[in-house]
């Protein structure tokens, strides 16, 4: 009985996974989602800027606390499919950190993806963000970018929301 128990705790520990992630999407999940705009040419064009926090400060400027964050996009038409071109991740420093897509992706009428910085990711840093570029058909509602920064250790939880701002 003990044997298998110590058998059980040693399976265990060794499953265990430390590796450090960069996102839990997958650079796949976007090629499932990639389409050809060459023929849309009356689309209309739009910058989104998103503030995201990798990080915050804590008691003081000496000590952070690190956040997992949830970048939503969602198309808010109930008619029009979307297409966002492009979503960069830069950090505290206006550095580029990874480029999640590059090529265009469509979003069908109220349909959310998500990009998800796991907690371990402090890349970013405390002043981390996005720039998203995007076409939408004429006169169809812009979509939405949101951040959703989330922490929770032992009974206490930390959780707070940002949003877009078009700038182009």
């Amino acid at each position: 009985m003990k044997l298998n128990l110590l058998l059980f705790i040693s399976i265990a520990m060794l499953s265990c996974n430390n590796q450090k992630e960069m996102s839990s999407i997958s650079p796949e999940n976007w090629s499932k989602r990639a389409i050809n705009l060459s023929l849309k040419d009356s689309l209309e064009y739009g910058k989104t800027y998103l503030s995201i926090y990798s990080q915050i400060y804590s008691m003081s400027e000496h000590k952070t606390h690190n956040l997992t964050s949830m970048v939503s996009m969602r198309n808010t038409s109930d008619s029009d499919t979307i297409y966002l071109l492009k979503s960069e991740y830069f950090d505290t420093h206006g550095k580029l950190v990874r480029t999640y897509f590059d090529q265009p992706i469509y979003l069908a009428p109220l349909e959310t993806t998500e990009i998800i910085i796991d907690e371990v990711d402090t890349s970013g840093g405390t002043g981390s963000n996005f720039i998203f570029e995007w076409k939408i058909p004429k006169n169809s509602s812009e979509p939405l970018f949101e951040g959703i920064m989330t922490s929770t250790m032992g009974q206490q939880g930390l959780s707070f929301t940002t949003s877009g701002n078009r700038i182009k």
